[in-house]
């Protein structure tokens, strides 16, 4: 006997044993309920008799049924174990001339060989066709080790190199990638000193973005991320973003639980707070912003080494912000105004999403955009620089595939052809959709900014009667006092009307 053999006997005895000892367990509990109909009826009373064949057809009778239900049990099992070696002996073979090993071992005798299977993956219950071996198979290395090496090839942390490449090939945001250069240079430095045993000052990598929509905030706080991962600050290098509603709950005691889940999320990572400054400054009563701050800054002092908090929003309103809390001035003193994007830049931004997307612009087309950027640009905010170019390209789409489904001739270069008709009609969608943002965002603006006038007024000092009102509130009296109160008929002072003749009325 082979050791392929040997194998297959070694499983079916394995198997065996499992088999016949579920299968009893199953037999003994079914077998106390569900009893064959000739077991739960109640044995009649046999006739006496005196016929000796008679009383020895009674008892072979009495003695089957009493072995009914070991026969029934030893059926099926012979029927599992013919099932169960054919398909067995049908993967066996499979298995030996797909994926024999290369040393087969000696077994020695009276000792009995490993149970060394190859793990397979959509087994067949016939023969399947034969697949490709690969050269791990092949040279006999264990399939577990194989994904094993795969699974960290495919987890290979990125090269500091190549984020800081990818980051000097994004358009504009030309002072934004000095400051990172320098971030990450000071970083750098003081891991070294670190090293060198030298004293280092500490260093807060908690940020401040400002600037107008669509000027690349949450694409250079994702990038960030990734460049503190490949320094070894952050653990895993996520961003988790939100932003006031993702924060803030609107009844007691469910704010702090809302955002420390938030918290839990960006643990290893950068917690991007979008409109930072809705959480201190909103319209509506019963306000619980300031909660969600005061669970975020615990948060950022108890994980103060794997947790990166960014916060982003207007020019101003972020000064102010952060102003409104000491623990917040304390933490976040490194800020990055993010400028719009000029004209040119925008334009290389339209055509980089055309060559992303497959299509081709046309000359004509090209100073269709321009001009309707440079007329809707007039207020940064609204259009919102690259977003605004984005907003445009998706209605360049819509525009071009109106045309075209009406073509009968559809041929690769119109296909990827825009022309500047899409860009006129998709226009015209864009400025009607930006009045309607405008409208929202301007009223926005105006509620906020009250907001924010509001409680810097209930911060000044309240008269009371022992300051200036109360002392020209006395002053009023004495005067009263001095002069008497006055006649019901007689006018005040400053009441009467000057008399004037008709010349000085003329004139």
């Amino acid at each position: 006997m082979d050791e392929k053999d040997n194998l297959l006997e070694s499983s079916l005895e394995k198997l065996r044993e499992i088999t016949t000892r579920n299968l009893r367990r199953v037999s003994d509990d079914i077998w106390g309920v569900l009893k064959p109909d000739s077991a739960k009826k109640e044995p009649e009373k046999p006739i006496e008799t005196a016929d000796p064949y008679v009383k020895s057809m009674r008892e072979k009778a009495s003695r089957l049924s009493g072995d009914y239900r070991d026969e029934v049990l030893d059926k099926q099992l012979e029927a599992l174990e013919i099932l169960s070696r054919n398909q067995a002996k049908a993967t066996s073979d499979w298995l030996w001339d797909n994926y024999p090993p290369v040393n087969p071992p000696q077994a020695d005798e009276g000792k009995q060989p490993e149970n060394r299977q190859p793990e397979i993956k959509d087994q067949a219950s016939n023969a399947p066709e034969p697949v490709k071996q690969t050269a791990n198979v092949a040279e006999g290395k264990p399939q577990a080790e194989t994904q094993a090496k795969e699974e960290e090839q495919q987890e290979e942390p990125e090269k500091l190199e190549d984020i800081l490449k990818e980051l000097h090939e994004y358009i504009g945001l030309d002072k934004i990638k000095t400051e990172v250069d320098n971030l990450v240079n000071m970083v750098k430095v003081h891991e070294m000193r670190k090293q060198h045993d030298l004293p280092v000052v500490d260093m807060s990598l908690h940020m401040v973005f400002t600037g107008n929509p669509g000027t690349g905030k949450t694409m250079i706080a994702r990038v960030m991320a990734r460049i503190y991962k490949c320094l070894g600050i952050l653990s895993k290098g996520q961003l988790v973003e939100v932003d006031r509603s993702g924060l803030v709950a609107g009844y007691v005691g469910q704010t702090a639980t809302k955002t420390s889940e938030v918290i839990q999320k960006a643990l290893g990572g950068v917690l991007f707070i979008d409109e930072a400054y809705a959480l201190t400054y909103h319209k509506e009563g019963n306000d619980f912003g300031q909660e969600a701050v005061d669970t975020l800054l615990k948060a950022m002092e108890d994980h103060r080494d794997d947790l990166v908090v960014i916060v982003a929003g207007y020019n101003g309103l972020m000064e102010e912000f952060i102003a409104s809390n000491p623990g917040l001035e304390s933490r976040f003193n490194r800020y990055l105004h993010f400028d719009d994007y000029t004209m040119d830049e925008m334009i290389r931004i339209f055509r980089l999403r055309c060559k992303q997307g497959g299509y081709t612009l046309d000359d004509d087309a090209e100073d269709e955009v321009r001009d309707f950027i440079t007329k809707q640009n007039v207020d940064p905010i609204v259009f919102g620089n690259a977003r605004g170019v984005r907003n445009l390209f998706e209605q360049v789409l819509i525009a071009q595939a109106n045309r075209l489904v009406t073509d009968t001739d559809i041929t690769r270069e119109k296909l990827m052809q825009i022309t500047a008709g899409d860009i006129l009609k998709a226009s015209e969608v864009a400025v009607e959709k930006q009045k309607r943002e405008s409208e929202n965002a301007d009223q926005t603006l105006i509620d906020l900014l009250n907001s924010m006038k509001e409680s810097t007024t209930s911060k000044d000092v309240e008269p009371d009667e022992s300051g200036e009102d109360a002392k020209n509130e006395n002053e009023a009296d004495g005067e009263i006092e001095a002069h008497g109160e006055p006649e019901e008929d007689e006018e005040p002072e400053a009441s009467r009307t000057p008399e004037v003749n008709e010349e000085e009325e003329n004139v």
